[in-house]
């Protein structure tokens, strides 16, 4: 494949294929600056703390400069990094059970990685459209819906930009 030519992986969840749960970055993403901020920098929206070559949530360090973090950015701009898409009847039935679990897995992953978070939760016709901040949270929410309760998973990503697409259907 040429370097202009455009390849785009599409995944679905079942059989194990090669390499297919590696997202490799291939360009630069906008939103991670292309030097570590200064430390100690804090974001002045969420608070977070860039600290030992990181974002985490700490204690602002005394004499911290402010910068906002790549996650408040991406808010800021509308711009997500994930697309999760979830429809079915089983959706619909279970709403707010499956909504629950989404919840729950991105508490987890924000705790953790600051970075990572919901930007929006939207109600479409046929079921739900969650935006993040981040795509291996939009992965990690998909995974845990196919983990829980089975049905079809899917991942679309091109190559070369870093915004995943996911979607789960039972």
């Amino acid at each position: 494949m040429s370097k202009h030519s455009k390849a785009t992986r599409f995944h679905t969840i079942g059989a194990p294929v090669r390499g297919a749960g590696v997202i490799v970055e291939r360009e630069h993403d906008a939103y991670q600056s292309d030097h570590k901020p200064t430390e100690p920098t804090v974001c002045p929206q969420c608070r977070a703390a860039f600290h030992e070559g990181r974002w985490q949530w700490i204690a602002s360090p005394a004499g911290s400069r402010e910068e906002l973090c790549p996650a408040c950015k991406r808010i800021r701009d509308k711009f997500p990094a994930g697309f999760v898409t979830l429809e079915g009847d089983f959706f619909a039935q279970h709403r707010d059970e499956l909504m629950k679990l989404v919840n729950n897995r991105a508490e987890r992953a924000k705790a953790e990685h600051p970075l990572q978070r919901i930007m929006a939760i939207e109600d479409t016709a046929g079921g739900a459209l969650i935006t993040t901040t981040d795509i291996h949270l939009a992965r990690g929410i998909g995974e845990a819906l196919h983990h829980a309760h089975q049905g079809e998973l899917k991942f679309h990503y091109e190559q070369g930009q870093t915004l995943l697409r996911v979607h789960w259907n039972r």
